[in-house]
């Protein structure tokens, strides 16, 4: 098996459990958002700027670690799943299907095996 290191992924102490922080804040951030559009909850700009936040975090230091993520389904993912949410935002007569298409495709994409995760597309 081929050293992380030689495939050009880097890391530094304490990542993994920045990205789990990172993580639980925008869990956090989802299920406001969450209450915001199925229940008519307020304070959606907080709870979307927490999810924001947190998920730039995240894709930020994903992206740094492995410098071929954008070219894989993960991160393409990524791409498609932000510009869904940019979408969900502007779009309010489908607010309501596409909350729930990009909530089973986020979880279908981050539960993937990694060999699909992380397939490069180009």
């Amino acid at each position: 098996m081929r050293d992380r290191e030689d495939d050009g992924h880097r890391d530094f102490p304490g990542r993994g459990l920045l990205i789990n922080v990172l993580r639980v804040f925008h869990i956090a951030g989802l299920a406001g958002v969450s209450a915001v559009i199925l229940a008519g909850m307020g304070g959606a700009e907080r709870w979307g700027a927490l999810m924001l936040v947190s998920g730039l975090g995240i894709v930020t230091l994903d992206a740094w670690a492995n410098p071929f993520y954008f070219r894989q389904a993960k991160g393409l993912g990524t791409l498609l799943k932000i510009a869904l949410v940019m979408l969900l935002v502007v779009w309010e007569a489908g607010r309501l299907p596409l909350f729930w298409f990009v909530l089973a495709f986020s979880v279908a994409l981050s539960h993937a095996p990694g060999r699909l995760r992380h397939k490069q597309l180009f």
